[in-house]
């Protein structure tokens, strides 16, 4: 197919813009990029679609997100509101987690990649959690994503807070699922759509024993890190070290590893991150939610170091996450200097890009021969000239996800003229709000 008279935004080197260009799709896979003329002459009996003068870029990336977090939004919490982000784990999480059965795990995941095609957002690096349910739940995700079409690397978060047999499942699941995605069970033609790390929760609730069994795997790993300053206090207590020089000393940083937060290190644990080209997740909306503070990003990319953009279960609109990315750098140093829309840019596409590299054979988020036709269609008609100097500022302060007009993934088209194509919504929510019901009274019987 050649999708041509589009505004094509390429995320290339050269960051180029073409003006009535197009794009053939060879597959899963962009086989050329030129102008609309130049390839409707080349492939005359091509399929087509006219985009209508829409602008076309790379879909979008989110470096760090939870599927089973969904069923949060509009549970009623008992008790006194959360004062500090401790209690938010212990009334919030760490119960709605142990809630969930495999119903509710695929529940979760469909509503949330239903979220991120209307959004744009084709790769998703998830981080899962239901620790009375562990066991195949990665494969029940799998499925859901699969059958949604986008492309996502999966995990199960390895937790010591609810005991050893729980531990020990968390470990078995990890290894279970990337060992199957190695040996191609979930291959689609022309390259995997999932992938795999190790995830691991938090320093504060991983013992000495299970990081020596979890670095013994010899995967990649997927982890929280001094999300709160307890997470540094209590890695103090327990080894003497920081959090990152903890986890550093088992071997879990490193440049196929994902630290996400990093809001509570010291300057030697980001030189340590930058040294071991460890990147870094950020994840702006949640932890202003969280009260939380604010990631040193500024100086972290002048350092030229991997910080990449997540949502930590937000909405999958990435456009939203950039808007307040830039926005609360400036307001946490109350200086309108800090960051900026390029910088953002950086992050959230091509750091990304190079996250997402790691886990899947193709570039991802680029318009480039050869890599994976992740594309998306925006209804966005800039009001002042667009050009590659000043397209950070249009995203930023002109595109949002509800301008998202059709999706494609690995050259799959999942939502054409805001029409899902591979997941019906309206079923999917209505299994939902079932069964989160269901979820709720098993979540409130905890207290």
């Amino acid at each position: 197919m050649i999708i041509h008279n589009a505004t094509v935004v390429t995320f290339d080197h050269e960051n180029r813009i073409i003006a009535d260009g197009a794009v053939r799709m060879d597959g899963p896979v962009i086989a050329a990029v030129s102008t609309s003329a130049d390839l409707l002459a080349r492939f005359p009996e091509e399929e087509r679609w006219d985009a209508g003068g829409l602008i076309l870029m790379p879909g979008q990336i989110c470096a760090h997100t939870h599927f089973y977090g969904a069923f949060a939004r509009g549970m009623y919490i008992p008790g006194p509101p959360a004062k500090d982000f401790p209690e938010i784990l212990e009334t919030l999480w760490w119960k709605l987690d142990k809630a969930l059965d495999l119903d509710g795990v695929r529940a979760s995941a469909e509503v949330c990649l239903v979220d991120a095609i209307r959004n744009g957002t084709t790769t998703l690096i998830d981080h899962h959690a239901s620790q009375t349910a562990i066991d195949g739940s990665l494969d029940v995700i799998a499925g859901a994503v699969t059958q949604s079409g986008v492309r996502a690397c999966l995990c199960y978060e390895v937790t010591d807070r609810d005991g050893p047999a729980a531990t020990q499942a968390g470990i078995r699941e990890n290894v279970r699922f990337a060992r199957a995605v190695a040996s191609g069970q979930w291959q689609t033609p022309g390259g995997r759509r999932l992938a795999a790390t190790f995830g691991l929760h938090a320093s504060l609730t991983l013992s000495d024993a299970t990081l020596e069994a979890c670095a013994g795997e010899g995967l990649r790993f997927h982890i929280h890190v001094a999300e709160h300053p307890v997470d540094e206090y209590d890695s103090l207590a327990k080894s003497g070290k920081r959090c990152v020089e903890r986890l550093h000393a088992f071997g879990m940083t490193g440049a196929q590893s994902i630290m996400a937060h990093c809001i509570h290190v010291d300057a030697w644990e980001t030189g340590l991150l930058r040294e071991t080209r460890t990147f870094v997740a950020h994840q702006p909306r949640s932890n202003m939610n969280n009260a939380v503070g604010s990631a040193a990003i500024t100086p972290m990319l002048r350092a030229g170091m991997p910080v990449c953009l997540g949502n930590d279960g937000f909405s999958n609109d990435m456009f939203a996450e950039m808007k307040v990315a830039d926005m609360l750098q400036k307001i946490a140093h109350g200086d309108p200097r800090y960051l900026g829309a390029d910088k953002v840019i950086q992050m959230a596409v091509h750091n990304n890009r190079t996250l997402a590299a790691i886990f899947f054979e193709r570039p991802l988020g680029v318009i480039a021969e050869g890599a994976y036709a992740d594309l998306i269609l925006l209804d966005y008609y800039p009001p002042t000239p667009l050009s590659p100097d000043n397209l950070p500022w249009h995203i930023l302060f002109g595109v949002s996800g509800s301008h998202v007009h059709s999706t494609i993934a690995h050259g799959q088209v999942l939502m054409r003229n805001r029409v899902l194509l591979t997941l019906d919504e309206a079923a999917i929510t209505a299994r939902s709000r079932e069964i989160a019901q269901n979820t709720w009274k098993r979540y409130w019987a905890m207290f």
